[in-house]
């Protein structure tokens, strides 16, 4: 079996866990005998392609010469307006600019169209922008590559359209992967509707749907309005190849208790502030140590001086590869308070560190983590009395430590890869009957 995989990010360069699971998901599908043609805005070349053939859309000269370009730009809105607006206009001359400004997007786009288009792979200002193009350039693949593969795999919003466009062009069937949600990403009335749109488009143009949880699959039913019988929970799993149980030597005799993830308001990280500061009132041989980054830092940052916490609490910025493991072996206890989470990686990625680790009941890997204590993201007092308990009686937290590390190596992503190319199965049996 061969897929044609669009992804946005891979090891080693990530700003999340999309990468990683895509990278631990493609070794387990070669394991399964699955070919993965996987494709990314922008590769640097340093990727591990030993399970994988790694295509760089940027290297790719569009070629798909139709009226898909104005299709495209028509469902995805990426107009720039200038500083130079007039604050007090009519609103007859601010539509005839705005026209005019979508007309000149639509003229730059047109004249590079043919043409390589350099992505950044970022998540920049311009990313509406990158995924409109980034589709195109998935036409032109699936163009190039045709006969070379029987199925589409597209990873999260950011590659529904290349996905989507591929199987318009190959007429193969797609299956979109939901690693997370626009009602993950924020409360409901701070939705950015474009995103919303991209992935009720994407789930509804999919043969099949798989979602890292049974609550991501639950929002795809109830929230898209996916139909049921083409929705599957697909838990992740972590690729532990390669991993050292690194010694560390700490500067300071305290208990660690850490914080690993986006600082943003899906994470929860100011419920963890809120639970640390009720921890250093009862106990003195405690830091708390926030490693990341994001649009809430700055905010989070804040409120620890508010508390008057600040000696005790440490911010990192964002960690990645041997850092992270490093972050993990100075840690006694981890913590992900999110108020939703997909699935969660870093709890697994801990708790084979032997780091007990508690988690929210609202997250996604709390479905299968049976050694893991867990907490409404809400309930400050429950976070607080579990990171009190684990730092306090030792023979919780080795027992904690010891069947946590257990569990989660059995959590091996062959198995997972196994099931995905079940769907794949199923999606290709389903569409030659049609």
């Amino acid at each position: 079996m061969r897929v044609l995989m669009f992804g946005w990010e891979f090891p080693p360069h990530i700003a999340g866990g999309l990468g990683t699971a895509c990278y631990g998901m493609t070794k387990g599908l070669a394991a399964n005998g699955v070919d993965v043609l996987f494709v990314m805005p922008s590769a640097s070349g340093d990727e591990d392609e030993s399970a994988v053939k790694i295509i760089n859309a940027s290297d790719v000269a569009c070629d798909v010469v139709d009226h898909n370009v104005e299709s495209f730009l028509g469902k995805v809105q990426f107009v720039q307006v200038g500083s130079n607006m007039v604050p007090y206009m009519d609103p007859d001359d601010f539509y005839r600019i705005v026209e005019a400004e979508k007309s000149m997007t639509r003229d730059e786009f047109s004249i590079r169209y043919g043409q390589k288009f350099k992505f950044s792979g970022k998540y920049g200002s311009n990313l509406m922008e990158e995924v409109a193009r980034y589709a195109l350039v998935g036409a032109t693949i699936a163009k190039q590559y045709e006969g070379q593969f029987d199925i589409i795999h597209a990873h999260d919003w950011l590659t529904y359209l290349a996905g989507m466009a591929a199987k318009q062009v190959s007429g193969k069937p797609l299956v979109i992967h939901v690693h997370a949600t626009s009602y993950d990403r924020a409360s409901d009335d701070h939705i950015d509707t474009r995103v919303l749109d991209i992935e009720t488009r994407g789930m509804q143009a999919a043969d099949k749907v798989m979602a890292v949880s049974e609550l991501t699959r639950n929002i795809c039913i109830n929230k898209y309005g996916i139909n049921p019988d083409k929705v599957f929970a697909v838990h992740n799993a972590v690729d532990f190849s390669g991993r050292k149980n690194l010694v560390v030597e700490r500067g300071v005799k305290d208990k660690v208790v850490t914080f690993l993830g986006r600082v943003t308001y899906q994470k929860g990280p100011e419920y963890f502030i809120e639970a640390a500061a009720k921890i250093l009132k009862r106990c003195e041989n405690v830091r708390f140590v926030m490693a990341g980054s994001g649009d809430m830092l700055n905010r989070c940052i804040r409120h620890v001086a508010r508390l008057g916490i600040s000696d005790r609490f440490h911010f990192t910025g964002f960690l990645r590869g041997a850092d992270v493991q490093k972050m993990f072996a100075l840690s006694d206890v981890y913590m992900m308070p999110s108020i939703s989470e997909p699935f969660g990686i870093s709890p697994l990625e801990a708790m084979q560190t032997y780091v007990p680790s508690i988690i929210s009941k609202q997250s996604g890997c709390a479905e299968i983590l049976r050694y893991a204590i867990k907490t409404d993201f809400w309930d400050v007092d429950a976070m607080a009395d579990a990171i009190y308990a684990l730092l306090n009686y030792p023979a919780m937290a080795r027992m904690a430590a010891e069947k946590g590390y257990d569990e989660v190596n059995a959590i091996k992503w062959n198995e997972v890869a196994a099931k995905i190319k079940g769907i794949y199965q199923d999606a290709i049996n389903e569409s030659a009957k049609k």
